[in-house]
């Protein structure tokens, strides 16, 4: 959402100020602006106008002589005695920062990713290995332990964010992942369908809520128009863990004799990649910091960093001071104060977020049963174990390469929910093929094998709608909350989407590609709504705060009750 300034006829006894209008829906570039200043729109002309230019400061709401009382960290903020609304630093001293947090942080952020990706994600390789034969297994057999899996995932995302907000995902996330690691590595030991089911359950219970809960932690450390880009790298991390795990699949289901792992691969398999889960766990114990502030290391808890921490006292007050001047909202909870019931309901029931959900209920459908059986699918084409695991390379190299390119488009043209769309277009096509194309023809296999390649490199935009919910929360409570609900909802129509392709339907799933086809379309209509109400939200408050003088503003925010991204200063991104 950009701003722009348009110069209007003023009474001579007004003081002289402009518009401040939004970007329009089909405008490319700008900038994207969470909270409009007091000043927006007025000219410089006494020491009550403080802003220069719009453009130059309708976002940094501090430049108001008003603002540090306004918008005033809460007591007990860890950063609070970091933060210098006057503070000023140059652009390469905060480049110099952020390129140091994104290997101190987003870099551990994206290897926790990958070892949960690589225990819930590496059934893939167990089934190319005759996993379902050696346990007596049929396919719906598996359609339910996945959705036990997703049920469990579900159901833990928001206790688990909650218990991550009080306790500190850097103290959170470690258990999890040391925890999980134990079940998964136990699946070795898997001897029929009630095993099975049980260990997926567990799986969903303990890595339920990592998500939102890493997101959360990013967010301390990013600004808003930073996170998509480094949440890009967080789901490469994920999908690299299936071109990884494709190829340590090829060396470990190699594995094979007596043993006590009864000389089948798939055993191997679970039993090696869930140990080493387990010592990423451990080591993030060590090392994770709790917040900018907060690096020094104490005791055993931070073992991994310097006893006088990673930053000097200005790169402190620089990292706190430029992310509240782009959020003040972030300031409005420490990071170990827990949820009140009251909070929560805030939350819950914010309706602004209700269209995020909405598209997260169905918008990644379309591509998920193609991934989820494309070992299987390649098994049915006619090729072997070990063919199979390399064949699924391309389409996860190819969906790293679009995730990266729209996330970076995203930033470039200041548009979010249109990659959304785009993506929807693009599998139009491959989907109206793989349900009309007959079962046999020349070269069918090969045929099939690039339309499930091209469907699964999908352009992913997840993780620039993860960063929207983040953006559009506006406030700490909200982004809480918000993270979980939107990744519930992933969650729910990945439950949805394990019952779409059926046993009676394989090997080509015709059936089920029509279904995927009617979700594909009605999410082409989500899109285009969620869209068009996030962008006319923004205009009526465009026109709502036009309408006020500065002193009215000033009175409204000091007299509000509304809060977070209710507030008439707050714009929605889209």
């Amino acid at each position: 959402m950009g701003i722009e300034a348009i110069p209007i006829n003023a009474d001579p006894k007004v003081e002289s100020r402009r518009e401040v209008v939004s970007q329009k829906w089909w405008q490319l570039g700008g900038k994207d602006v969470s909270y409009v200043s007091v000043d927006a729109g007025y000219e410089s002309r006494s020491e009550s106008s403080s802003t220069e230019d719009l453009v130059k400061n309708v976002d940094n709401v501090y430049v108001a002589p008003e603002a540090i009382e306004l918008y005033k960290p809460i007591e007990g903020f860890e950063g609070a005695h970091r933060f210098d609304p006057n503070a000023s630093w140059s652009p390469e001293e905060e480049k110099k920062l952020v390129r140091r947090l994104d290997w101190r942080i987003a870099l551990p952020a994206c290897i926790m990713f990958f070892a949960l990706q690589l225990d819930r994600g590496n059934i893939t390789q167990a089934l190319s290995d005759n996993m379902l034969i050696d346990l007596g297994l049929t396919t719906n057999d598996y359609n339910n332990g996945m959705t036990i899996f997703y049920c469990s995932f579900l159901f833990a995302e928001l206790p688990s964010q909650l218990v991550s907000k009080k306790l500190g995902p850097d103290i959170w996330i470690p258990i999890q992942m040391t925890c999980w690691s134990i079940v998964a590595a136990s699946q070795a030991a898997l001897s029929g369908r009630t095993s099975f089911f049980i260990c997926r359950s567990l799986l969903g219970l303990i890595e339920g809520g990592f998500i939102p809960d890493t997101i959360l932690y990013l967010s301390y450390f990013y600004k808003h128009l930073e996170l998509p880009r480094r949440l890009s790298w967080f789901w490469t991390s994920y999908q690299s863990t299936q071109i990884v795990g494709a190829f340590l699949a090829y060396g470990i289901l190699h594995l094979r004799g007596s043993s006590g792992l009864q000389g089948q691969g798939w055993r191997y398999l679970f039993a090696i990649e869930g140990s080493f889960t387990g010592l990423i766990g451990i080591f993030t114990w060590l090392y994770l910091p709790a917040s900018p502030t907060q690096t020094a290391r104490h005791g055993v808890k931070g073992l991994l960093r310097p006893k006088e921490g990673w930053f000097t006292e200005r790169e402190e007050v620089i990292m706190v001071t430029r992310i509240l001047r782009d959020d003040p909202g972030k300031a409005t909870m420490h990071n170990r104060q827990g949820l009140s019931f009251g909070l929560l309901w805030d939350a819950l029931t914010d309706y602004d977020m209700w269209p995020i959900y909405i598209l997260g209920l169905s918008w990644t459908i379309p591509f998920t049963p193609p991934q989820a059986y494309i070992t299987l699918t390649c098994k049915a084409l006619g090729f072997d174990t070990f063919e199979t695991n390399l064949l699924t390379i391309p389409a996860y190299t190819l969906f790293i390469l679009q995730l990266l390119f729209w996330t970076w488009a995203s930033e470039k043209l200041n548009q979010r929910l249109v990659v959304g769309l785009i993506a929807q277009v693009w599998g139009l096509p491959l989907l109206i093929a793989l349900v009309t194309l007959p079962m046999h023809f020349a070269n069918a296999n090969w045929v099939k094998w690039v339309l499930s390649t091209l469907l699964i490199g999908y352009p992913y935009a997840h993780a620039i709608i993860v960063a929207l919910t983040s953006r559009n929360s506006g406030s700490v409570r909200t982004r809480t909350v918000g993270s979980s609900l939107y990744n519930m909802a992933v969650q729910a129509s990945n439950i949805f989407s394990s019952q779409i392709y059926r046993q009676d339907d394989k090997p080509y799933y015709y059936r089920g590609n029509k279904v995927l086809l009617g979700i594909l379309a009605w999410n082409i209509v989500a899109f285009v709504a969620t869209k068009a109400y996030y962008v006319t939200k923004n205009k009526k408050r465009d026109e709502k705060w036009n309408a006020m003088t500065r002193e009215e503003r000033v009175h409204y925010l000091a007299t509000t009750e509304d809060k977070g991204n209710k507030r008439l200063d707050f714009r929605f991104g889209s």
